[in-house]
């Protein structure tokens, strides 16, 4: 294409004519595989390749036959929302001998396969990988028992693996997470949710078993997504005298007024001498010693099933698509690799690295050396387990200095929520709460926003006052749009009269507006010259300086869940096609994530921008598609998307471009996106953010402390703690000035547009899509201790 940038790199050289790829399922099964497995057939058809599956993993493979079959653009609709795996899973002990392999591999050149993709645990991609070393060697011997021909020997020299990690444990080291480890965790956090409404009315005790015989991520990220009293992992043993502590927490905890104790237990827990720490025995310990009425619930192989979360499906989209670029630009000496992610990114890891930190890890908790262990699981599972031993023990006031009434350790620290609700802002403020105190601040809370403290609502807010917060929706302290720019005056007074040392605002646009306008109030206000620093709670992810805000992955579900139920009123009605209007402002980010996790056709979003001629294409495009076994379309469109094509221009287009041959329905889906339980990531990227944001406050004050008060009036101690690319990064809210198109209220360049592409090119669309940041092959990083204070979420 003529007006391709030079320096990019488009994927359109890349042809797949000729090549052959199979895809796999192996292991345990896990929601999202099956998006997956969506990716690479449509992304593989796309570039011109033959895809089959393989189906039951490598019994499939070993057995041939009608196990391995060429596969259709039609063949992967409506799996995208089925948990699970439609080209099913098996464990194969054939394929771990030679023979078995010798089979396997005569039965892919039957059909000139030499691309496999795998999703899979550890187990299954090594497996791959020494297929993948044994192959030349195994068509040799073909060709000499005759089976197969020497020229097949020389036109199938080489089998190109790549990989993508299946397995809801996230136990597979080098990414951030694996595909089903969101779900999982969705179907955790549903059953607690259940649980607390029952257990609160009968002053009870919960110990939950989780998954994760050999890995706590779940437990772990589930403990702090619920606030739990106490987990279990087995990378982290409790110290010696773990019982006794343990139960004194739990009869503080109640003689508190709380009047639920949740435990959380990993299967593979284990003490300090690797003895196996078991739900039971936590139970019948609390029972003997407290003679608290305590309950057992083993969750099982609930966290496996159920419809994937919209995370699972956007992850497993990206690593289809990354993965069979990657097998279009194997060559013979490129080593296995598979796909991972990294913060926000997409990268190749070569896979043998990544297999071998995975059994790093257990000969370290094998050999007792847990801090190796926890390191070794990555800086996300260290950032985790870091923020809840600093939310977990509460500090008793002989721990803190004695003069700390007088020292500098003793601020007070305001937290207030502007903008509009959004489900994981009362999970940041419990965090910034308990977490201060742990510091030694005093918290106070700001009710209703800048109006609020104009209005003198600000209160002392206490360690027990924010219990049972995380899962909470909307906003407990209350919210308001309104900036501080008019009430700027009355704010300094009740700073003065509260001695507030630091603030912390939590919200969307208006929470950035108003930081820049305490920022430039300095010169004139004193009062303002403290640390001040934002964090990016709204549905839309319409904040300059940061990836993700707290809120939107709840919204995405939201917005995934009616389109699933949706498409499936149509099952088996006539050709139908939904229209869908999404929130989000300006900003795109919710119809075009969702369309890309719904399966949409189209998403019209306001960055993008379309005419009539491309609504036209559109419904020339499904009137293609209604003539294939697939009979129904969806179509969102973002709010504002476009002044003049508003959602009843579109759906009056369509219904009478589409007259027999498709009718159509609109759904406009409104402040539901707003509402609801936060999701587990919501309730955990609040729940860190907030914790890292506290910590960086409690840093400057400490820096800014001179004779007896707090004076800072640098740029950077007024920041917005925001996700980039790979890491958290605390910027300067005035920097970022140049990065925000305050008339739309959105950041000027968006990183999800990158993204955009993907979603057409599953829905059969031409288009060029930029991969000039994927493609090179990364090497496994081990970082060291220091960096997990900087590292991803």
């Amino acid at each position: 294409m003529a007006d391709q940038p030079a320096d990019k790199k488009f994927f359109e050289n890349l042809s797949g004519a000729g090549k052959a790829i199979g895809v796999l399922t192996s292991g345990g099964d896990a929601q999202g595989m099956n998006a997956a497995v969506r990716a690479v057939v449509r992304m593989g058809i796309y570039v011109e390749a033959k895809v089959y599956f393989i189906y039951e993993g490598y019994q499939g493979m070993v057995d041939g036959g009608d196990n391995i079959v060429e596969v259709s653009w039609e063949s992967v609709s409506s799996i995208l929302q089925v948990g699970g795996t439609v080209i099913g899973s098996a464990r194969c002990k054939e394929f771990r001998t030679r023979e078995g392999r010798l089979k396997a591999a005569f039965n892919l050149i039957q059909r000139g396969i030499t691309n496999l993709c795998v999703i899979g645990g550890d187990g299954s991609l090594t497996g791959a990988n020494l297929f993948r070393e044994e192959w030349s060697g195994l068509l040799e011997e073909l060709a000499q028992s005759g089976k197969i021909e020497e020229e097949a020997v020389k036109k199938y020299v080489y089998l190109n693996i790549v990989g993508m990690v299946g397995s809801i444990d996230n136990d597979f080291c080098g990414t951030d997470m694996t595909i089903g480890t969101d779900s999982a965790l969705h179907r955790i956090i549903e059953v607690v949710d259940a649980i607390m409404t029952t257990a609160q009315s009968h002053q009870r005790t919960f110990v939950l078993e989780v998954m994760g015989r050999h890995c706590g991520y779940l437990a772990l990220v589930s403990a702090l997504a619920c606030g739990a009293d106490w987990v279990f992992i087995p990378e982290y043993p409790p110290e010696e005298g773990w019982e006794d502590q343990m139960c004194v927490k739990l009869s503080e905890n109640r003689a508190r007024k709380k009047r639920l104790n949740i435990i959380i237990v990993a299967e593979g827990a284990i003490d300090s001498h690797n003895k196996s720490i078991t739900s039971e025995k936590v139970k019948d310990l609390v029972v003997q010693q407290l003679g608290f009425d305590t309950r057992v619930t083993i969750l099982g192989h609930v966290q496996r099933g159920g419809t994937p979360s919209a995370f699972d499906r956007i992850l497993a989209s990206r690593m289809g698509v990354e993965a069979v670029l990657a097998l279009l630009e194997a060559t013979a000496d490129t080593p296995a690799c598979v796909v991972s992610l990294s913060g926000n990114q997409a990268v190749r890891l070569p896979l043998m690295e990544c297999v071998q930190m995975t059994q790093e890890v257990q000969k370290a908790m094998d050999e007792r050396k847990f801090c190796e262990a926890v390191r070794l699981r990555g800086r996300s599972f260290e950032n985790n387990l870091n923020t809840y031993k600093l939310l977990s023990h509460r500090k008793p006031d002989t721990e803190l200095p004695k003069d700390h009434l007088s020292c500098s350790t003793n601020f007070n620290v305001a937290v207030l929520n502007v903008g509009a609700p959004a489900a994981g802002m009362n999970a940041a403020v419990r965090s910034a709460v308990r977490v201060g105190i742990t510091e030694g601040h005093t918290m106070f809370a700001v009710i209703d926003g800048f109006e609020g403290f104009a209005n003198g609502q600000i209160k002392e807010i206490s360690w027990g006052d924010v219990g049972g917060w995380t899962g909470q929706g909307g906003s407990l302290l209350g919210t308001k749009r309104t900036l501080p720019a008019k009430y700027l005056e009355k704010i300094a007074d009740q700073m003065r009269t509260n001695n507030i040392n630091a603030l912390m605002v939590i919200g969307g646009f208006e929470a950035y507006e108003s930081c820049l306008q305490l920022a430039e109030a300095r010169a004139r206000f004193e009062e303002f010259c403290i640390p001040i620093c934002m964090l990016p709670a709204t549905i839309s992810n319409n904040v300059p300086g940061t990836d993700l805000s707290i809120g939107a992955d709840t919204a995405l579900n939201a917005i995934v869940e009616t389109c699933d139920r949706i498409k499936q009123s149509a099952s088996g009605t006539k050709r139908r096609v939904f229209i869908i209007e999404t929130m989000g402002g300006y900003c795109g980010y919710l119809a075009n994530m969702g369309g890309l996790a719904a399966g949409a056709d189209a998403a019209y979003i306001f960055e993008e921008k379309f005419d009539i001629r491309e609504l036209q294409a559109n419904v020339e495009h499904l009137t293609e598609k209604m003539k294939t076994s697939i009979q129904r379309g969806l179509v969102l469109r973002n709010e504002n998307s476009n002044e003049n094509y508003t959602t009843d221009f579109i759906y009056q287009l369509y219904s009478e471009e589409g007259k027999g041959v498709f009718d159509c329905r609109k759904n406009v889906l409104g402040h539901m996106q707003q509402g609801g339980a936060p999701s587990p990531f919501d309730r955990n990227f609040g729940t860190k953010i907030s914790a890292k944001a506290i910590q960086w406050i409690s840093k400057k004050l400490r820096e800014t402390y001179r004779r007896g008060k707090v004076f800072a009036n640098t740029e950077d101690s007024v920041c917005l703690l925001g996700m980039r690319r790979r890491n958290l990064l605390f910027q300067p809210v005035v920097e970022l000035k140049d990065q925000a198109d305050f008339v739309h209220r959105i950041p000027k360049e968006q990183w999800w547009l990158k993204l955009r592409p993907l979603m057409k090119i599953l829905a059969k669309y031409k288009t060029s899509y930029d991969v000039s940041d994927s493609g090179q092959l990364e090497h496994v990083a081990r970082h060291s201790p220091k960096e997990a204070e900087t590292g991803a979420i």
